[in-house]
């Protein structure tokens, strides 16, 4: 059975967070709960750690890190830039 994808907007006590459906087989979702259960988080921390480890940033985190590399490396911003979207793209083959 196949659902819809859908973001409504929340509005909680930081403001307003997106709230996001998914469809999950039910043994994916199944596994997600008992992972969340086990390591005393929500599903919704567990999606978000994934995110993160999949390298899915925020515009934000990635010019941070891009600032960050530019002026350890003493890059101009170009060159920090181009460097930063090869060794990404790189590290997302693996």
């Amino acid at each position: 059975m196949r659902g819809r994808l859908g973001v409504n907007w929340l509005f909680g006590k930081e403001g307003t967070m997106p709230r996001l459906t998914i469809t999950l087989s039910e043994e994916r979702h199944q596994a997600l709960k008992e992972t969340a259960a086990r390591r005393g988080r929500t599903m919704g921390d567990i999606i978000e750690e994934s995110l993160e480890l999949a390298g899915i940033k925020t515009a934000q985190e990635a010019a941070a890190l891009v600032d960050r590399a530019r002026r350890l490396a003493n890059l101009t911003e170009g060159a920090a830039l181009t460097l930063a979207v090869a060794e990404t793209r790189e590290a997302r083959r693996i």
